[in-house]
């Protein structure tokens, strides 16, 4: 009978030690967390390291709230060789280990998608071991990000992907042989990158999200690493060793083409070897360059019209009309070469560089008449294509106006048209291979 009063009071006890316990976690929940609203961080530490050191999983946001707290420590403190801060910084990098060890369990309380995965977290980790580390490991950063990233991929939050390439940036300044690396990093962020633009509905994160991509493109052009004449040495001898190889040559042929390398020896070597082994439209567009190179215009469209007829995204094949025209252009076969910034037109309705294109076409074969001043109206047309290019498209209003600027000063005078019968505001129909109609000014 004692045995069991003992056994009872030992249980009595426990309980109320459970309950105590519970109660001072609750208590000193509500004090950190007020104290972190009201931005008194240092009245919320002691509170807020107990939850987590007694009752970890009470709340998720405890961790967020101690981030907070160590980080703004962390900023107050100047010099990182002290020993409170690395105190402080040995606990964010612990609170988020905490993390972490407790996402499973946080995350099936909460619905898909409220709590991060725990790799997620990790690049959370890795973006604070930068910002604070007393001594940045560069490779320990770089591992954690690139486990990160790789596994979260299109839901990376902008902030790793921006220093995922950050990092990348500065492991091939310090090794040239990360190099290849560097260009597959940036190729996957940019891609993760515009999956979470696509899938963002919330206009203000949509746009963080944008701003994220252009300072990675930002990043990649500022390397050193990337401007033709580099990719051209990087690649030059890889691109013979693999020419068998089309996850290399395709990866290869993209970055030359994102950094508009597209008249260089290698990319033209790259895309030719690619058309070998599998004749895709971006390996035959390349193709079609190197004809255009060497002025085998008749080739070069060729192959561009076959990349044209195989591709499904619209927006490339509207780049590829338009390659097709200035090829065309080049050759002074102004009819076809207007025909294709029609068909770039047709994909692509604000494409205002094709309208330029077009407009240049027409003015390069302006007669039709034995009435200079009637051949004298083609140029109406042609600033008429310039203006639609000003509508649909801003960013090519200055280059567009210059044009004008130009072509206006080869329109007709009004008295040479007053001897035809014709006034301003009547309507002319260009004749020849142009057929179209134009308004007099």
């Amino acid at each position: 009978m004692k045995i069991k009063t003992l056994v009872a009071a030992v249980l009595l006890s426990c309980g109320a030690t459970a309950t105590f316990a519970q109660n001072s976690c609750n208590a000193n929940l509500s004090i950190a967390h007020e104290a972190v609203r009201a931005g008194n961080y240092k009245d919320a530490y002691v509170p807020c390291m107990a939850v987590l050191k007694e009752c970890p999983t009470l709340k998720y946001y405890t961790f967020k709230d101690a981030t907070t707290i160590l980080t703004s420590f962390l900023k107050d403190i100047k010099d990182r060789n002290s020993a409170d801060y690395k105190k402080y910084f040995d606990e964010l990098m612990g609170v988020h280990d905490l993390k972490m060890h407790y996402l499973p369990e946080f995350a099936k309380k909460f619905k898909p998608g409220q709590v991060p995965t725990v790799d997620g977290a990790l690049g959370t980790k890795a973006v604070d071991y930068i910002l604070y580390a007393p001594n940045m490991d560069l490779k320990q950063a770089y591992a954690w990000l690139t486990q990160s990233v790789n596994s979260t991929k299109g839901d990376t939050e902008g902030a790793i992907l921006h220093y995922f390439l950050e990092i990348s940036m500065k492991m091939v300044q310090a090794d040239s042989n990360h190099t290849d690396q560097f260009f597959q990093d940036y190729l996957d962020a940019s891609k993760y990158v515009d999956e979470a633009i696509a899938n963002e509905t919330k206009p203000n994160k949509q746009e963080a999200l944008k701003n994220v991509k252009e300072n990675l493109v930002a990043m990649f052009i500022n390397s050193g690493v990337a401007d033709c004449e580099s990719l051209q040495n990087i690649y030059g001898a890889k691109v013979e060793e693999n020419k068998g190889d089309s996850t290399f040559l395709k990866k290869t042929i993209a970055i030359l083409k994102m950094m508009k390398c597209n008249e260089s020896e290698v990319y033209f070597r790259a895309s030719e070897y690619m058309y070998q082994i599998n004749p895709t439209p971006d390996a035959a567009v390349g193709v079609a360059y190197m004809y255009y190179k060497k002025g085998d215009y008749n080739m070069a469209v060729q192959f561009f019209d076959e990349a044209l007829n195989n591709e499904t995204d619209p927006a490339k094949k509207s780049e590829m009309a338009y390659a097709t025209a200035l090829a065309l252009l080049s050759a002074k076969k102004y009819s076809q070469a207007r025909s294709y910034c029609q068909k770039a037109i047709s994909f692509n309705e604000s494409f205002g560089d094709a309208y330029i294109l077009m407009a240049q076409a027409i003015a390069g074969a302006p007669n039709w008449s034995d009435e200079p001043a009637l051949n004298k109206c083609t140029f109406f047309l042609v600033i008429d294509k310039l203006q639609r290019a000003k509508q649909v498209n801003p960013e090519c209003a200055e280059r567009a106006q210059e044009l004008i600027n130009t072509y206006a000063k080869y329109t007709p005078a009004t008295k040479d048209l007053f001897m035809l019968g014709i006034k301003a505001g009547d309507r002319v129909t260009i004749g020849g291979w142009i057929g179209e109609s134009t308004v007099v000014r």
